[in-house]
């Protein structure tokens, strides 16, 4: 943006106009918190877009999170994290909790080992435990296709890039059959 065309949006800005890079935000005063105002709005638009995308993806995740612990915990018992989780998954994922418990400054992602797992590490618990996941999950392979397809799309949105309209269509009817299928 050139000097000139910044120095007269900042005089309307402290005349009390009102950013539009606020529009259409759930939250604004978070919006505001995080400065969304000041910064560009093609860029803020296109983020926007893909916050629902980033919604849907992080729901899902969390939810196969919860659907392995939980039937694990049931089948298993409060061990099941030691005795369901091989070595390399529990090590990295404890691995990942300490690091970040020594950022006392910074919330962590949570106080449970799996909130510090992915989903090709969520499918390898399933996979290792198959018998227990049989009653939600008709195929494993099934669900390391729908698994990998989230993945995918997962990494583009958290590297900040945007889905095309196919590839959200494909997110959705994954996510959709997923749920249909499990009942999470």
């Amino acid at each position: 943006m050139c000097l000139l065309k910044r120095g007269k949006s900042n005089a309307l800005d402290r005349a009390g106009r009102k950013s539009r890079n606020l529009d259409g935000l759930a939250n604004v005063e978070i919006a505001k918190a995080l400065s969304i105002d000041l910064l560009d709005e093609d860029l803020v638009n296109a983020s926007k877009s893909m916050a629902v995308v980033y919604t849907a993806i992080a729901a899902f995740e969390n939810s196969v999170r919860s659907l392995v612990s939980n039937i694990l915990m049931e089948e298993i018992g409060e061990n099941w994290w030691k005795k369901c989780v091989s070595n390399k998954i529990r090590e990295r994922a404890e691995s990942l909790m300490e690091e970040e418990k020594k950022v006392r400054w910074h919330v962590q992602r949570g106080d449970d080992p799996i909130n510090f797992t992915t989903l090709p590490n969520l499918i390898s618990v399933i996979r290792k435990n198959e018998e227990k996941f049989q009653p939600y999950i008709h195929s494993i392979e099934w669900a390391a296709s729908i698994f990998d397809t989230v993945e995918r799309s997962r990494n583009v949105i958290m590297h900040s890039g945007s889905l095309g309209k196919e590839d959200i269509e494909r997110l959705g009817i994954n996510i959709r059959d997923w749920i249909k299928q499990v009942g999470v």
